[in-house]
This record gives structure tokens, C-alpha cells and sequence, in this order.
């Protein structure tokens, strides 16, 4: 069985639809006509038996065959008319067939029947010459001038009146279920190609897509089937991988852009280095320092932009790390002491009110940090930052030059930076990365110019609540 199975399951598909289809056909086709010949061959039989039963046997030519059969022959006998065999049955189990009639031996049940055991018996036997016989066997009925000694009378019809008919009928059944098996194959076969004519073109649009990497390329959707549907996956699955391959191509490029001037700077100063070791001409010391602090200035650059180029190499599809009930003020607050080393001149204030979030610790403080560095960075000297977190919301507020309204909807955009800027340090991903977290935490960011002056709110709305969760451990 399971070597059948096997190459069944080896057949293309179109070829085990049209199997199938032919097979159900077939066994349907089989089970009506099965059904159509049990059904006539009872109600002929049942015909045969009415007529047996209802048969009229003369009583003249019964007579006359009852005393013939009594005198042994010696008295001559009528024919009986039609197709019936008649004979008389003895309780001893002798019979008496009617001239010109082939004998059809007694059965115990017609010798039952002429004891007056029985009333009547129907059955099927042969006669003589071995022909299937239906054999009706009742009691004789009194005769005039004929002592009845427990005699029967059976009437019989060969089964060949109805075999004909059965045999005939069960040729034509064979013909026209082969004419339908066949047909039914057919249309199994057309079916099953203009079913799978649509997977035809599904798999022609994948193996083109595999083989040339080609992702614009899309199904023509018709209808609601699911067909369809798979096709409208297909096209939207290939939509997505093309905008994933054009993000990654955007953020290789970017990255590039973005490594190639720290990079630049690293060479030139290092290259005046050796040059000066190399000629024996010292460089004055002063330059020596501004020359090394610059190194460290573009190493510290350096190291922030693969930072977070590592942390963007994350898919956004991706499931963030184990998210935890984190205490979103303890988190501000540790991000403010490393605000304040960095800006030792500004004023920040801060108003922290407890709220627990659910997050991954590190990249939520990461996100915070961002934020906090961002307002920093544009702040002017001796400025004030403000902080307040209240129900949810972080707001940072600076008092530096602000940012255009024509450039705001681009502030999350990764590398991304303001042309007033860009002779800042800063890689142009950390918004970018304050934006993501965000969102996988269920929150919200936001970056506005502050409605009463100079300045630049951003603002944190994060899901949660001012008390822990019970049970709930701590990130």
C-alpha cells in the first residue's frame, strides 16, 4: 500500500486532481448502477413470484392430470397453456409433471406443503435438464370426482425470463458507466488545468523572482477565491521583501556615507602623525594636542555610529528583547546624571512622577539617553533643559534654535540630520532608534517647536501605570 501511495503522491498535481475526480466519478457511476440492477432484478423477481402466485391453472386439464398421474399414465392428459410448468406433488415425494413439461424434483418443502404441513412455499431449484427454475407449490384444491390424498400442485417459471432482461440491462449499465468514467476523466483533467492555471502563474512569478531576484513583479488579482487570496499574499509578500531590500540597500549606503568622513579625518591626522615621525620634524606641541584630541574626538564618533548601526541591524519585524515592568522615572532619572556630565553648564530641572511601563530595560534608557543628548547638543550655553514625566508622558524641553517646520517630518528618519547640524557630532540614527523602541513598547514620540518661544519639545507617551503590577519583578 504504501508503494501505491508513493507514486501517487510522485504525480504532478493536475495529474492527481484528474484521478481523483475520475476515481469519485467512477465509484459514483459504479454504486447508482450496482443500486439500478439490485433494484430491477428484485422488482422482476418480485413479478415473477406475483405471477406464480396469481398463475390459473384450469381446473378441466388438472383434473385430467391428476388422474392421469393416479392411473400411472394410462389415462391421457390435457397440456397446460403458457410458459408454466405444472405437476403434481405426493406427501410421499413423487411428482407428476404435466405433458411435454420437464420434470423439476420435489423439495422437501413441496412434500411439507402436500402433508399439510405447510400452506405454500416459494423457491428456486432446477428441473431436469438443469435449468434455474421459481417453483410456487400450494395445496390441491378439491376436484370433482377426484379423492383428495394429500396431494400439491407446484407451478413453475424458468429464471431465464428474468436473466435476459437482468444480463441485458447490466450491459448497458457497463456502457454507459464506462462512457461516464471516461468523460468524467476529461473533465477531471480540464477541471484540474484551468483550476490550477492561476498556480501555474504562481509558480512561474516565483521561479522568474528566484531567478532573476526581480521583486516588482506582481500577480494579477480577479475574484475572491483563494486563488486570490494566495495571490494578493504573494504580491504583498514581494512588496515587503522589495521595501526591506531598499531599506537595507538605503542603510548599507547611508552608513557608508556617514563612516566615510570620521574616517577621512582619522586618515589625514594620522597620516600628519607619521609624517612627522618619518622627516624627524616635530610637530609643536600645542598642534600635537589639538591633532590627538581630534583622533579622539573621531574614535568616540566612531564608536557611537557603530553603536548604532548595531542596534538599527536589529529587523524591525522582529520581536523586541524580554519585555519587563520597568520604573520609567528610575530610568530618567539615572539618564539625567549622565545628561548633566555631558552639559555641565546647563540648568536641568526635572519633575519625575512614578510611572511603570512594559519595556526592555536597556533599550528604553537608551532611548531616554538619546532624547536627553539630543536637547544637550542644542542647547546654547548656560541654557535650561526642562523634564517633566507626568502620567505617561516625558517631555523634554530645550531652549535651543528649534528645528524648521519643513524639516520635522523627517527628525526620526535614519541619518537624517538638519543642514544647521551637520557640523555637529552625531550620527543622525539616535531619534531614529528613540522612534523604534518607542513604538515597540506601544508608545508613541513626538518632536515639536515649543509654543512659547525658543526651543524644541520632544515628548514620550508610553502605556502604563503610576503603581507596579502586583507580583510583577522589577526591571
Amino acid at each position: 500500500m504504501t508503494g501505491p501511495l508513493r507514486r501517487f503522491r510522485a504525480l504532478p498535481l493536475r495529474s492527481r486532481l484528474a484521478l481523483l475526480v475520475t476515481t469519485a466519478v467512477a465509484v459514483a457511476v459504479a454504486a447508482v448502477a450496482a443500486a439500478c440492477w439490485f433494484v430491477t432484478k428484485a422488482q422482476l423477481e418480485q413479478q415473477l413470484d406475483d405471477s406464480l402466485r396469481s398463475a390459473k391453472v384450469e381446473n378441466g386439464p388438472l383434473a385430467d392430470l391428476l388422474k392421469a398421474c393416479l392411473s400411472d399414465g394410462r389415462l391421457p392428459a390435457q397440456e397446460f397453456p403458457g410458459q408454466y410448468t405444472v405437476q403434481i406433488v405426493s406427501s410421499n415425494g413423487t411428482y407428476c409433471p404435466a405433458p411435454n413439461s420437464t420434470p423439476v424434483p420435489a423439495q422437501p418443502s413441496d412434500i411439507a406443503v402436500a402433508a399439510g404441513l405447510r400452506r405454500e412455499t416459494l423457491h428456486t431449484t432446477k428441473n431436469d435438464d438443469g435449468k434455474e427454475m421459481r417453483v410456487y407449490t400450494r395445496k390441491l384444491p378439491g376436484i370433482v370426482g377426484v379423492a383428495d390424498n394429500q396431494l400439491a400442485v407446484s407451478v413453475a417459471r424458468p429464471l431465464s425470463e428474468i436473466d435476459a432482461p437482468l444480463s441485458t440491462l447490466a450491459w448497458m449499465l457497463a456502457i454507459v458507466s464506462g462512457i461516464g468514467v471516461v468523460g468524467a476523466g476529461a473533465a477531471g483533467l480540464w477541471v484540474a488545468r484551468s483550476g490550477l492555471r492561476p498556480v501555474d502563474e504562481l509558480t512561474e512569478t516565483v521561479e522568474h523572482v528566484a531567478r532573476t531576484e526581480d521583486l516588482t513583479v506582481r500577480i494579477p488579482v480577479d475574484g475572491e477565491d483563494e486563488i486570490a487570496r494566495l495571490s494578493r499574499s504573494f504580491n504583498s509578500m514581494a512588496a515587503s521583501l522589495a521595501t526591506s531590500r531598499d531599506r537595507q540597500a538605503q542603510l548599507i549606503a547611508d552608513a557608508g556615507h556617514e563612516l566615510r568622513t570620521p574616517l577621512t579625518s582619522l586618515r589625514t591626522n594620522v597620516e600628519l602623525l607619521a609624517r612627522s615621525d618619518e622627516t624627524g620634524r616635530a610637530i609643536p606641541p600645542d598642534d600635537r594636542k589639538a591633532l590627538m584630541s581630534s583622533v579622539k574626538a573621531q574614535m568616540t564618533e566612531l564608536a557611537s555610529l557603530i553603536g548604532d548601526l548595531q542596534e538599527l541591524a536589529r529587523p524591525d519585524a522582529t520581536q523586541p528583547g524580554p519585555l519587563q515592568v520597568v520604573a520609567l522615572h528610575d530610568i530618567t532619572r539615572t539618564a539625567l546624571e549622565r545628561a548633566r556630565l555631558r552639559g555641565p553648564e546647563l540648568t536641568i530641572t526635572a519633575e519625575l512622577a512614578p510611572w511603570y511601563v512594559r519595556a526592555e530595560p536597556a533599550a528604553l534608557e537608551r532611548a531616554v539617553v538619546n532624547v536627553l543628548d539630543n536637547a544637550v547638543k542644542f542647547s546654547p550655553p548656560r541654557a535650561t533643559i526642562d523634564v517633566v514625566l507626568h502620567r505617561g508622558e516625558l517631555t523634554v524641553r530645550d531652549h535651543g534654535p528649534g528645528i524648521p517646520a519643513d524639516e520635522l517630518p523627517h527628525v526620526f528618519e535614519r541619518f537624517w540630520r538638519s543642514p544647521s547640524a551637520r557640523q555637529l557630532p552625531g550620527s543622525g540614527l539616535g531619534l531614529s532608534i528613540v522612534a523604534r523602541t518607542v513604538q515597540q513598547a506601544g508608545g508613541e514620540t513626538a518632536l515639536l517647536p515649543a509654543d512659547d518661544g525658543d526651543g524644541t519639545v520632544a515628548t514620550i507617551r508610553l502605556p502604563g501605570a503610576p503603581q507596579p503590577p502586583p507580583d510583577a519583578p522589577l526591571g
